[in-house]
């Protein structure tokens, strides 16, 4: 885990040294720690003062592609000369996550010294999106790049004013890693009591999640990672079948070897996926294979049938064109 502590000196009350310390090269979460001692070492401020003000809708922030897909959206409209773009993010919150399912950008300039940010128009379109979707609240705002500015601390203060604890969620358009990077802060104060110095963003956890409506998209536009032109065409819908069958083939061998490999010794039982296999069984009913058969040929048939009479409803609906012309 990777630890941040900060720490102060009372002779230099805001005089802060950051000590970074790595194990094994593994960052999972930042703890932060705070401890505040004058010279009789009596702790001015307790540990657990930044602990109340962290992350306090949970550690894991819930992203649907749909609002990574507007973000990108709206950073490749953005206007001539903007080096980002910033916008609302709205969901829901629960109790120990956040679920960022929509988003809209707003209007921003900003320069070296200033940043001006029209209030009016996001509140307008909160406005419109509440009578859409009633259920989604502003739970922060992101913006495109890799750092956290200054002016990102001004623009956090107003949403502070319209939900608690906002989420700061970041894409990073740039690809400095070669990849489109999301992180998701919470604000946190800093200072003795009474005087605050600054603002601290902790990191949070992100997890991508989808609705199964969603995952076709993603199916479809992942196919185009192969073509050259970028574009592809929607698939029949013997082609979709044919394609999900495919994959349960794959899962279905994927796991069987898993299970030779357990048997065979070559690989350690995990009780957890032998619970995940179990369950999937009990959910496969049990047909016999004749009475499987036969359902299947009913429905066969009854497929056959609605086929037939609608050939023959656009027969007579052709043929009665024709006499209505005569």
């Amino acid at each position: 885990e990777n630890y941040l502590y900060c720490i102060y000196s009372s002779k230099h009350p805001y005089n802060m040294n950051l000590v970074t310390i790595h194990f094994n090269n593994l960052i999972k979460k930042m703890v932060f720690c705070i401890s505040i001692y004058d010279v009789k070492g009596v702790d001015i401020l307790r540990r657990d003062f930044l602990w109340k003000n962290m992350a306090v809708y949970g550690p894991v922030v819930k992203i649907h592609p749909v609002v990574l897909a507007s973000i990108a959206d709206s950073y490749e409209r953005r206007n001539e000369g903007a080096t980002r773009v910033i916008g609302t993010i709205l969901g829901t919150i629960d109790k120990h996550s956040v679920e960022i399912t929509n988003c809209f950008s707003v209007p921003h300039n900003e320069s070296e010294d200033e940043v001006a940010v029209d209030m009016e128009f996001a509140k307008n379109m909160y406005e419109l999106h509440k009578k859409v979707s009633p259920s989604e609240a502003i739970v922060g705002w992101y913006a495109t790049g890799f750092d956290i500015t200054e002016h990102s601390v001004l623009i956090h203060e107003y949403y502070s004013r319209e939900a608690q604890n906002p989420i700061h969620l970041t894409l990073d358009t740039t690809l400095q890693n070669g990849k489109m990077n999301v992180r998701a802060y919470v604000s946190a104060q800093m200072g003795v009591p009474g005087k605050t110095v600054g603002v601290m963003f902790t990191p949070l956890t992100v997890k991508h999640i989808y609705y199964d409506t969603e995952r076709i998209g993603i199916d479809l536009l992942h196919t185009t990672c192969a073509s050259p032109s970028r574009t592809n065409g929607l698939t029949s819908d013997l082609a979709q079948v044919g394609t999900s069958a495919a994959r349960v083939q794959d899962m279905l061998t994927t796991v069987l070897a898993y299970i030779e490999d357990v048997l065979s010794g070559k690989v350690i039982a995990d009780n957890s996926v032998g619970r995940c296999l179990m369950d999937l069984l009990n959910k496969v009913p049990f047909i016999p294979a004749e009475d499987f058969e036969s359902m299947l040929n009913s429905n066969i048939n009854d497929l056959l049938m609605v086929t037939y009479l609608t050939n023959l409803a656009q027969a007579q609906i052709s043929l009665n064109e024709k006499l209505v012309v005569l």
